[in-house]
Formats: structure tokens, C-alpha cells, sequence
């Protein structure tokens, strides 16, 4: 390598790692801007374990559940006066206090509703 090449390599290199400090994204302070992962008309579920899945409702009593790894429509179970909706294997019940969620082979128990921001 002839010491031109050389020492522009050195002088792109150093100029590079000056670049770390400095931000260069004019629309915030950070650089990182923040996006919420909460779908737009669904409730958020937080669950034991720092497991989360949100729900959508649709119409005839059907909801939409947007979990981890899928989304799947859930159909409310006849003659159940609860709020249980499933579809196949997955199973969501929702009561008062606490909603569950069966998926096999995965379990979201405990899950609360999220606090809504106003």
C-alpha cells in the first residue's frame, strides 16, 4: 500500500470514529426516534413474566389478538356468558381483574390491562 492510500486510510478511519459523539439527525436530540408498538384501537395486555399481547375488538363479538409471534381473529365461545374467545387451540379469557391467555405451547397468565396514557 503506497503512503497515500496509507494515510488516507488512517484519516478516514479517524474521522469515522469522531463521528460517534456527534448526532446528525435533525428531528430529535437523540437521534432515536420513538415509536409505539401499541397497535391503533387495541387494548394492551401485560403479563407475568414481561410477556405482552394486545386485542382488538371486531364486530359480532369477535376480537382480533395480536400476540409475539402471530395474529389470529378469536371468535367469542357460544352460550359462554364470560368473555372467552378462541379459535382452534388458543384459548383467551378475559374477566374483571385478570386476563389468560393459552396458545400451546405458550401460557400468558396474570395478564392486567395496560394504563392507558391520557
Amino acid at each position: 500500500m503506497s503512503t497515500s492510500r496509507h494515510s488516507a486510510a488512517i484519516f478516514l478511519t479517524a474521522l469515522l470514529a469522531g463521528c460517534g459523539g456527534v448526532s446528525l439527525w435533525p428531528f430529535s436530540e437523540s437521534g432515536v426516534a420513538e415509536v409505539s408498538r401499541k397497535p391503533v384501537n387495541a387494548t394492551e395486555y401485560r403479563c407475568e413474566a414481561g410477556k405482552v399481547f394486545y386485542v382488538r375488538n371486531l364486530d359480532a363479538g369477535a376480537i382480533w389478538l395480536i400476540a409475539p409471534d402471530r395474529e389470529i381473529r378469536l371468535e367469542k365461545a357460544a352460550g359462554s356468558t364470560a368473555m372467552v374467545h378462541g379459535a382452534g387451540k388458543v384459548r383467551l379469557e378475559i374477566g374483571a381483574q385478570e386476563a389468560t391467555l393459552f396458545d400451546p405451547p405458550a401460557q400468558f397468565l396474570g395478564c392486567k390491562r395496560a394504563e392507558t396514557k391520557s
